[in-house]
């Protein structure tokens, strides 16, 4: 009886190595694009461009591979930011205008955040929500005091202009830690 029943055992162990090994193998193929940071099931889903595909119909509609859950999904080529919540519905979608420095496709966090400061165009800013930095010039969200979205001329920046209303949005929205989607 001891032999049978080890030999159940073992068997039953083999067939949950087996679930738990095709459970990561489905998690690993639906990894959306320019996220994995690595190249692997999902790449032949990204179209040829390196968008993630948008919806004809709905333009302002949240682009599909932006990932799941909280996050912040910012268009570099749109020029457009949703707001996410955890069960994937859109909160809050709006159009930005971006500064001289672009960051890269991929996945950030928020690293800071500061109430008012100047920004690097001399322009007084609030609500600033910062997550990346490229070649020292640091990227995040923000609104200008004079209620302008523009940024500055004839200076490398990194902010990304928001309207006050979309500001203070962001700011009640992305707190630390909080995933921000870079796409195309």
């Amino acid at each position: 009886m001891a032999g049978t029943s080890s030999g159940i055992v073992a068997g039953l162990t083999a067939v949950a190595i087996g679930v738990v090994g095709y459970l990561a193998y489905q998690a690993q193929a639906t990894v959306p694009p320019n996220l994995s940071g690595r190249p692997g099931p999902s790449a032949a889903s990204a179209s040829p461009t390196g968008r993630a595909p948008r919806d004809p119909l709905h333009p302002g509609a949240l682009p599909s591979g932006s990932g799941t859950g909280e996050r912040v999904v910012y268009s570099v080529d749109d020029d457009r930011v949703w707001l996410v919540d955890e069960h994937n519905l859109v909160r809050r979608s709006f159009p930005v205008n971006p500064g001289t420095v672009d960051p890269p496709v991929g996945r950030y966090w928020v690293t800071s955040r500061s109430n008012a400061v100047t920004g690097t165009d001399g322009l007084p800013i609030e609500h600033v929500v910062r997550f990346t930095s490229v070649d020292g010039v640091v990227i995040g969200f923000s609104a200008a005091l004079r209620g302008d979205a523009d940024t500055g001329d004839g200076v490398k920046t990194g902010g990304i202009r928001e309207r006050r209303e979309d500001g203070d949005a962001m700011w009640k929205f992305a707190t630390i830690g909080v995933p921000v989607v870079v796409i195309r």
